[in-house]
């Protein structure tokens, strides 16, 4: 059984950084794809970063428009973490943010269909 635990979130005032972190425990896979979904009050689920390995490939990473040049996703191999760096946050990144899983190397990493395991969501707010 995959377990995927989020750590990190909490309060910050607009401009400022947070560091989310996802440990994943139970399996390890030679192949997958791991990414941050956030969900705000009222809005669908949406992907903000994935990272796709194949052995010891890694692909690019992927980022959603709305964070492309302020967050920055990586993945501690070793200890099977993963993080996500946020930087300059705005009121906007408020939301609850998910770590999830795919135990393969996914083309449809956007999809939120995509993913077989799912952290229990940490909270992001950032006031204006």
């Amino acid at each position: 059984q995959v377990q995927l635990v989020e750590s990190g979130g909490g309060w910050v005032q607009g401009g400022g950084s947070l560091r989310l972190s996802c440990a994943a425990s139970g399996r390890t896979f030679n192949s997958g794809t791991m990414g941050w979904f956030r969900q705000a009050p009222g809005k669908e689920r949406e992907l903000v970063a994935a990272t796709r390995w194949s052995g010891i490939l890694t692909a690019s990473e992927d980022y959603a428009d709305s964070v492309k040049g302020r967050f920055t996703i990586s993945r501690d191999k070793a200890k099977y973490t993963l993080f996500l760096q946020m930087n300059s946050l705005q009121p906007q990144d408020t939301a609850v943010y998910y770590c999830a899983l795919a135990g393969a190397f996914r083309t449809d990493r956007f999809n939120e269909h995509a993913y077989e395991y799912w952290g229990q969501g940490t909270q992001v707010t950032v006031s204006s």
